[in-house]
Order: C-alpha cells, then sequence, then structure tokens
C-alpha cells in the first residue's frame, strides 16, 4: 500500500528542490558578469557549458541536503525539515560561489568570466567542470 503522506512529502520536497535550484541559479547569475540569457539566445557555448555545470552542481548539493540524515531526524516535524533544508541548501550554494571565486583567483593567468562572455569553449567547459567537482565536495560535505 502506497503511504499518501511519504507520497505528499516526496513530491512536496522535489518541487521545493526545484524552486530552490532557480533560485540558487539566479543569485549565481548575479555573481559572475554576463547576461547568461542573451548569451545562450546568442549561442554562445561557453554560457551554455557554464549554465550546465551550475545546474547540475546546485542539484547535487541539493539533492545531498534532501538525502541527509538531518532531513531524515527532521522528517516528523515538517516545518523544521523544510527550514533546515533551505538553511542547509544556502550554505551549500554560498560555498559553491565562493569555492568558484577562489579558483577563478588561483588562476590568475586569464579572467574565466571574461573568457566565456567571449564565447570561450575551453573556458565554459572547465567552469563546468569546477562546478561539478566544488559539488561532488559540497554535498559529501552536506551529507
Amino acid at each position: 500500500m502506497i503511504d499518501l503522506s511519504t507520497l505528499m512529502l516526496t513530491v512536496f520536497y522535489a518541487a521545493f528542490g526545484i524552486l530552490l535550484m532557480v533560485v540558487s541559479n539566479i543569485v549565481i547569475d548575479l555573481f559572475i558578469p554576463g547576461d547568461f540569457a542573451a548569451e545562450i539566445r546568442r549561442g554562445n557555448r561557453a554560457v551554455a557549458w557554464l549554465s550546465a555545470g551550475s545546474f547540475i552542481g546546485i542539484g547535487e548539493i541539493l539533492r545531498a541536503v534532501i538525502m541527509s540524515p538531518t532531513y531524515e531526524a527532521l522528517t516528523a516535524d515538517f516545518v523544521q525539515g523544510v527550514v533546515a533544508s533551505a538553511v542547509y541548501a544556502a550554505v551549500g550554494i554560498l560555498c559553491f560561489i565562493v569555492g568558484f571565486f577562489i579558483i577563478n583567483a588561483w588562476h590568475r593567468k586569464y579572467e574565466l568570466a571574461a573568457e566565456i562572455q567571449r564565447g570561450n569553449t575551453a573556458a565554459g567547459i572547465f567552469v563546468f567542470g569546477i562546478f561539478v567537482g566544488l559539488s561532488l565536495v559540497i554535498s559529501g560535505a552536506v551529507h
């Protein structure tokens, strides 16, 4: 028999995760210079790679937040579970953004954001890798 409360909780956290993913990517777009929507419409593959990495990275962090032991302990109290998920997601996103800037500062030979805006696909793929790598580290820390 299907437990309706578990099913509803699953649907809620899926929708909540999607909302957090969209909001997180908007925040990331604010920190990295350029109009990503316009660049993607223009066919800038570097921005597309960066955006894809951002969505995969944020998704991995949110997955870890939702699957964390803290979440399991708090499912009995729905509001506490939602608040804990939002707080851990915010911490994860902050670490994600800070991590990008630390790595970007370490690569002083070129400005990744400027290269991406110029359409340098290699820079976009590089940032994609940075985002996926950061998400794996951060999701491990969150979980």
